[in-house]
């Protein structure tokens, strides 16, 4: 996703500067210039939004305890999500075509309320993305709410 981003925005300014080259009628260092600024700005972004994942991957946990699931996530802005084991409805482990061919799941925890309703943690090995949803259903039989 992120290299698509980065060829469309250097396709654009490319575009961009190409038409005030042609309009403007610099000279050729300047023109030279510029498309050294353009070439180290696009790979610099391309660098940067390819480690972007790994970056994130980083700062993203979670904790189940009894009181319920707990996610940290974010590298500039961190956010932290509780989900209260008594707000949970039900739990889906879902598994695109990309996280299937990494061996990868998403645990969705579907809850009471509007805020927050729905609740994924994604990036877990499918059999830790199943227990953590066994784990959040309730045992004794009775719904969870």
């Amino acid at each position: 996703m992120g290299l698509v981003f980065t060829g469309v925005l250097s396709v654009n300014l490319f575009i961009i500067l190409g038409i005030l080259g042609f309009s403007v009628r610099p000279g050729w260092r300047l023109m030279i210039v510029v498309a050294g600024a353009w070439l180290a700005l696009t790979a610099g972004l391309a660098g940067w939004l390819w480690q972007w994942p790994v970056i994130a991957y980083r700062h993203a946990s979670y904790k189940l305890d009894d009181e319920g699931l707990e996610i940290r996530r974010g590298v500039v802005w961190r956010r932290i999500i509780n989900v209260p084991r008594s707000r949970v409805q039900h739990t889906d482990v879902s598994q695109g075509p990309l996280e299937r061919s990494h061996g990868l799941s998403t645990l969705v925890v579907h809850t009471a309320g509007t805020e927050h309703a729905r609740v994924g943690l994604p990036g877990l090995s499918r059999e830790t993305a199943l227990s953590l949803r066994d784990q959040l259903l309730p045992h004794d039989g009775r719904d969870a709410v």
